[in-house]
């Protein structure tokens, strides 16, 4: 009885607090949760034909002790065993809080100052839209800001996408994600 009661205690003292102050958060005007992504998120190759554009990100709250950010986008969903690296951009300055569309671009570099762009899975550095197998369903797409701990990562820009999702997490502060979804018929 005693337990139950303190496991009860410590339960509504959890649901009375409000969440940490400051918390990470992620905003588009591009994407949203839950929502399907436009034609201009889509990749321009491989049958498909959209805009190949990166969305807007905003981000507010990094935790302290914040020294840079990264951002990635994957699809889970891709039929390799391993998902997909649409995009990583690594060792954004802490002083960046949002990038504008497009700036992920593969033909300019568009990338904020100091930062690396790695290849992604299309093997082109910086963003590559989605593009699912016709008839394979939704895909869901985790746009991710990452907290890091660290100035720079130690990795090259040749690093691959597997490598680089493992600094970016051993080095993650806290991260925020918006999962957008798209499918091709």
């Amino acid at each position: 009885m005693l337990k139950s009661l303190t496991l009860l205690s410590v339960l509504s003292i959890g649901l009375s607090t409000p969440v940490l102050a400051g918390s990470l958060e992620l905003f588009s005007q591009d994407i949203a949760q839950g929502e399907f992504m436009a034609k201009t998120q889509e990749f321009n190759g491989f049958g498909c034909s959209g805009g190949d554009l990166s969305p807007h990100l905003k981000w507010s709250g990094a935790p302290e002790g914040t020294k840079s950010f990264a951002i990635t986008a994957y699809d889970p969903d891709a039929p390799t065993g391993s998902g997909w690296w649409h995009w990583q951009i690594v060792n954004i300055p802490k002083t960046v809080t949002e990038i504008v569309a497009g700036v992920g671009s593969t033909k300019k570099n568009l990338a904020p100052l100091g930062s690396t762009q790695i290849k992604n899975d299309y093997g082109s550095r910086g963003f590559g839209g989605a593009c699912p197998p016709s008839g394979h369903g939704i895909h869901h797409y985790r746009f991710t800001v990452h907290a890091l701990s660290v100035e720079k990562l130690a990795i090259s820009e040749d690093a691959s996408g597997a490598l680089a999702g493992y600094m970016i997490n051993a080095n993650t502060i806290e991260s925020s994600t918006i999962e957008s979804l798209y499918k091709r018929d």
